[in-house]
């Protein structure tokens, strides 16, 4: 569906295409009718923002945001296994995931980049999306409330995902939201943070010829924008993976 899609947009690094693609994302919203009327709305603040905003202010505020923020990650494994082993084993069956729906990871994004996983989604039947989203309900429930916390202007974002994937507020979701949330401002402390976490992974070496950019055509909507390191101070740099 195109408004996972449009999800995944959304959440994706600002760009120029993604500026120029708001009209397609409100569309792909109103015809398609899976978020509410209410969703929408609580959605359109951010729509604004991004269609019209300065687009070095925009970039700044996402890697301030989701790069800098460990606990606000868009890489959804690293909310249950950081670093560990574990993490490789559920980037191998995500991958798996991914090659089983004809769907091919492409880019630097991880496999659990949460708009990775959506743009996968918008390729597979509703059932299907909302069952796999319900699988990481409880990380969707705890992104939704830290953002929510923040006063973000994307919070309406995951609370729209978590409502599509029906996903209740469950005792993993209560023991994520009552980690203490990092202060993207508080440089030592995320250095010693992200210093634990020196296991690097990367797109399936097999994941074969990229295929999702024609998903993207189909739609007028941005393929996940390359990280342009000119918006980044020299500080932000050392946080950014």
């Amino acid at each position: 569906m195109k408004t996972f899609k449009a999800l995944s947009a959304l959440l994706s690094y600002p760009s120029e295409e993604l500026q120029q693609a708001i009209p397609a994302i409100w569309q792909a919203f109103h015809a398609e009718a899976l978020l509410s009327s209410e969703q929408c709305a609580a959605v359109e603040p951010l729509l604004i923002d991004l269609e019209s905003g300065d687009l070095y202010d925009l970039q700044e505020r996402y890697v301030l945001l989701f790069d800098r923020a460990r606990t606000l990650s868009l890489n959804l494994f690293e909310h249950i296994h950081g670093e560990s082993r574990d993490r490789g084993g559920a980037m191998v069956d995500l991958l798996e995931t991914y090659r089983a729906g004809g769907f091919d990871l492409v880019g630097t994004e991880l496999p659990d980049h949460l708009p990775v996983l959506l743009e996968f989604l918008s390729t597979r039947p509703l059932a299907e999306a909302r069952a796999i989203l319900g699988d990481a309900g409880h990380i969707l429930v705890a992104l939704a409330e830290r953002l929510r916390r923040r006063d973000s202007v994307y919070a309406p974002v995951l609370s729209a995902i978590v409502a599509v994937a029906e996903a209740p507020e469950t005792e993993e979701a209560r023991i994520l939201m009552a980690e203490k949330d990092d202060d993207p401002e508080d440089l030592a402390a995320l250095d010693a943070v992200w210093e634990e976490a020196m296991v690097t992974f990367g797109p399936d070496p097999d994941a074969g010829c990229p295929v999702s950019r024609d998903i993207l055509a189909k739609m007028d909507l941005p393929h996940g924008a390359p990280r342009a390191p000119a918006v980044r101070s020299p500080e932000d740099q050392t946080h950014v993976r």
